[in-house]
């Protein structure tokens, strides 16, 4: 059974019966760790088939890094994962399935850059304001990055990126080692940095090479990534993507009432010869044939497995994402009205871009305006130690000067990812130098009856709400073929 129990395993030597020697013959029941998007994922693949599932989540509400925040009566803000494109056409098939919609990320009109009081200015000063998104920098150096950029991404092996050529070379080389030997123009260094926080929440020092060049081919592309239009930003989910996680989590307990637990963080996993044992911090225990463990890296890691697994999840230059969202939120989108998209570039933080995710007409026809920055690598770091009152002063006083139109904003809402203790960073893990190598060949390989989910676990679409999917669908296939 799969319901809280007082009794521990059936063995007191978890290594007795080899659970990797010893598949279930049958899986009738699952322990699902993780009430992210991949966790729940897995559980409705499970449940919808018969497996009778408990799902464990130690926050107090579904959701894992999608969080959305009301900031009207009926208007809703993502202040986690957010965007999605064509290419991700399990998240749409689910959008659909549940009952929900997407809505477009609007980008008409100027854009705004702060890059340097010399470079990328327009004569009256630092800010200028361009058409489009192609920062006002010099073309040619920027085309060179990028082309660079292409090559290293054509290069890597989507399904193993650790049997990339030259893997070893590219994996003990840091974004940051790379950019010092292949970046001369002074305009490619400065852009570098702000366009690899704004993909991947990452700051060079942080990430090999093949890690930066595996996520770029995983997520689509170069340009489908970085694009709104057509790209992996071009919509959001109306009414937030959080919806997702709650109609998920909503048709579980529809089935089988209590199967989602709340405030349960998990503490450890034991494997004997018939199944699994979970114990939480709480005091649960959870009884069950096989476990889902949906946690990003870091977290998966610090569980107590027994036996213990050979492989590890994380290494010692495994990073957290490191991203902090902040929302203003203003009585209307203003910036529209003065020709201006709401998006931003710039060379200091606290916000390093900013984007208008003002959410549709809320349902008693009024509208207010969401200007949403995005505070990455090193900067996030430095923004997450300030205080409440410092945080919100800064990103007003920039958000000011930026679109000088502003009036007071009537909210803020300041997400801090990277120190959210059940996520340890978002928009993903950070793969360091040597962590592709080491960690890339058992990074799907279930250790006896304890499978693996989450973004990171996926090759396709990694760090993106497509990749929980796809892992999610991939661990549910996975245990099924263990029956047969």
């Amino acid at each position: 059974m799969t319901g809280p129990t007082t009794t521990g395993p059936t063995t007191n030597d978890p290594t007795a019966n080899d659970p990797a020697a010893n598949g279930p013959a049958r899986v009738a029941s699952a322990v699902v760790i993780g009430a992210g998007l991949a966790g729940l994922t897995t559980a409705e693949g499970l449940a919808a088939r018969g497996v009778e599932v408990t799902v464990l989540e130690a926050r107090p509400r579904v959701g894992g890094r999608t969080h959305g925040i009301e900031v009207a009566p009926g208007a809703w803000i993502d202040a986690g994962a957010a965007y999605l494109g064509a290419k991700h056409t399990e998240l749409l098939a689910l959008i659909k399935d549940l009952g929900l919609a997407t809505t477009p990320t609007t980008m008409l009109g100027a854009s705004r850059f702060a890059l340097s009081p010399t470079t990328g200015a327009d004569a009256d000063g630092e800010l200028a304001t361009r058409d489009g998104r192609f920062p006002p920098l010099n073309a040619v150096a920027l085309g060179d990055l990028f082309d660079r950029l292409a090559e290293l991404t054509a290069q890597v092996d989507p399904e193993a990126p650790w049997l990339t050529p030259d893997a070893e070379r590219l994996d003990a080389l840091t974004a940051a080692e790379w950019a010092e030997q292949e970046l001369d123009h002074p305009d490619a260094r400065l852009f570098f940095p702000l366009f690899l926080g704004e993909m991947m929440a990452a700051d060079p020092a942080d990430v090999s090479v093949l890690h930066m060049a595996f996520y770029l081919r995983s997520g689509g592309g170069l340009r489908y990534l970085n694009a709104f239009e057509g790209g992996a930003q071009e919509d959001r989910v109306a009414g937030g993507a959080h919806l997702l996680c709650e109609r998920l989590a909503a048709r579980l307990t529809d089935r089988r009432p209590g199967s989602v637990r709340l405030g349960e963080p998990v503490r450890s996993v034991v494997q004997d010869g018939e199944g699994v044992t979970v114990h939480t911090e709480a005091g649960g225990v959870y009884r069950a044939e096989v476990a889902v463990v949906a946690l990003p890296p870091l977290l998966a890691e610090s569980l107590d497995l027994r036996p213990v697994r050979p492989a590890p999840r994380a290494g010692e230059r495994t990073g957290r994402g490191c991203a902090v969202k902040v929302n203003l939120v203003y009585p209307a989108p203003v910036w529209r009205a003065h020709g201006l998209s709401g998006w931003s570039v710039n060379a200091r933080g606290p916000l390093l871009s900013t984007v208008d995710d003002s959410p549709a007409d809320a349902p008693d026809g009024s509208r207010v305006g969401v200007l949403t920055g995005f505070v990455t690598g090193a900067e996030a770091h430095r923004y997450a130690a300030l205080g409440p009152e410092e945080q919100r002063a800064a990103a007003v006083e920039q958000a000011a000067s930026l679109f000088p139109m502003l009036p007071e904003p009537i909210g803020f809402h300041c997400t801090d990812w990277v120190n959210e203790p059940y996520s340890k960073g978002c928009y993903a893990a950070l793969f360091g130098p040597g962590d592709w190598s080491r960690l890339g060949p058992a990074l799907t390989a279930p250790h006896g009856r304890v499978h693996w989910a989450g973004t990171e676990t996926s090759t396709e679409f990694f760090g993106l709400l497509e990749g929980a999917i796809r892992s999610g669908h991939r661990v549910v296939t996975e245990i099924l073929d263990a029956e047969g």
